[in-house]
C-alpha cells in the first residue's frame, strides 16, 4: 500500500535537489538557458512532434547527465579531502560524460535543424 505522507516526502527531496542544482549549478543553468533556447527554436522552425520529443529527450539527458557529474563531484569531495589521482580520474570522467552528452545533444540538434535552415536558404 502507498503511504502519501512517505510519497509527498520523497518528492519535497526531490525538488529541494532540484532547487539545489539550479541554484548552485553554473553548468545546469546554462544548459537550461540552451535547451529553452532550443524550445523556441523549434516552435519558430516548425519541428515536427516526433523532432521535438527527441529533441526534449536530449535537453532532459543532458540536465540529468549535469546532475549526475555534481553529485559524483560531491560525494568526492566528501569521501576524499586530499588530493588523490583516483578522485581526479572520478570527477573527470564524470566531467567527460556530461561533455559526450553535450556533443551528441549538439550532433542531434544539427540532424533535426539542417533541413528546416537549408529550406530558408531556397
Amino acid at each position: 500500500m502507498i503511504e502519501i505522507g512517505r510519497l509527498i516526502k520523497s518528492f519535497e527531496h526531490a525538488f529541494e535537489g532540484l532547487k539545489h542544482s539550479f541554484n548552485r549549478d553554473q553548468n545546469l543553468r546554462i544548459h537550461f538557458v540552451i535547451g529553452t533556447g532550443v524550445v523556441i527554436a523549434s516552435i519558430l522552425f516548425k519541428v515536427n512532434p516526433f523532432e521535438m520529443g527527441i529533441l526534449g529527450i536530449m535537453i532532459l539527458l543532458v540536465m540529468v547527465v549535469e546532475m549526475v557529474n555534481t553529485a559524483i563531484e560531491r560525494m568526492v569531495d566528501l569521501i576524499v579531502k586530499e588530493h588523490r589521482e583516483d578522485a581526479k580520474i572520478a570527477k573527470d570522467v564524470a566531467a567527460g560524460m556530461v561533455f559526450l552528452t553535450a556533443i551528441g545533444s549538439v550532433i542531434v540538434g544539427i540532424l533535426i535543424y539542417l533541413p528546416h535552415v537549408l529550406k530558408l536558404f531556397r
